[in-house]
């Protein structure tokens, strides 16, 4: 439509969005042609770890935690957010490091009694949804 020669405002009524929208599409039409309105532009902040920085996170989560100096095996919230700081010299919250956690395929679990360390706030620990070694680990405790 805009092609075509109509303005922001017919558009608007014609597509049932605001006058501002098809200004923006306006805006990438003129700058990039039709193309520029195919893609969608990335919102958010940008990631301040890359997918390979991630893939190296994923790989030392799978390693137990004593590997990395904690005192138990237990992988904590905490202690995965010291992890990212001592790697790649990153700090995130805890809601942030819960998302990149699911992102990487895992998951909360509940600790065995006799893992639950004194710190109340630091009680979950994460295991890999996908990996067969933890998954092999909590069948054989089953039999």
């Amino acid at each position: 439509m805009l092609l075509a020669g109509r303005n922001v405002v017919e558009v608007a009524l014609a597509m049932g969005v605001t006058r501002q929208t098809v200004s923006i599409w306006k805006g990438r039409l003129d700058k990039g042609g039709i193309n520029a309105l195919r893609t969608k532009p990335r919102s958010g902040r940008p990631a301040r770890l890359s997918e390979a920085q991630l893939g190296g996170l994923r790989r030392a989560l799978l390693q137990s935690s004593t590997e990395h100096g904690f005192g138990t095996q237990l992988w904590t919230i905490k202690r995965v957010g010291v992890l990212i700081t001592r790697m790649y010299a990153v700090e995130y919250g805890q809601t942030q490091i819960r998302n990149i956690l699911s992102a990487l395929g895992f998951s909360a679990q509940k600790p065995e009694q006799g893992e639950i360390e004194n710190d109340e706030d630091d009680l979950r620990g994460w295991e890999s949804k996908p990996s067969l070694a933890l998954k092999k680990e909590h069948s054989e405790k089953a039999g």
